[in-house]
């Protein structure tokens, strides 16, 4: 499975953007993508999943801004990120996983930068 995002950038706070990751290869039916971020000197961080079904999960500090959506038929998942803040400052990785029986493969994508500046 390859991963490609695009649609980073830099932004003044309160601004938006939309980030977009279009999956080739093999996804299963059953599946989760999502988006995850990291931060200089943190760990890579959820910041919000979609499952195949369309059901959604945010992390806290996101909640109420972002909004994740996926299109099944392209394998494309999206984020539109509202209301910025300099604090979502990060590396925005793109990422897939497969779910199968007795587990899962993660597939990540390169990573798109944002840089919300105050």
């Amino acid at each position: 499975v390859q991963l490609q995002a695009c649609g980073g950038g830099l932004v003044q706070a309160g601004g938006s953007l939309r980030l977009s990751c279009a999956a080739s290869g093999t996804i299963f039916s059953f599946n989760v993508m999502g988006w995850y971020r990291q931060a200089p000197g943190k760990k890579r961080d959820l910041v919000a999943i979609i499952t195949s079904g369309g059901s959604t999960n945010y992390a806290d500090s996101v909640k109420g801004r972002f909004t994740i959506s996926r299109d099944n038929a392209k394998n494309t998942v999206s984020l539109q990120m509202n209301s910025l803040k300099p604090e979502d400052t990060a590396v925005y990785y793109c990422n897939v996983k497969n779910l199968y029986s007795s587990g899962s493969s993660d597939y990540w994508g390169r990573g798109t930068l944002v840089t919300v500046s105050s």
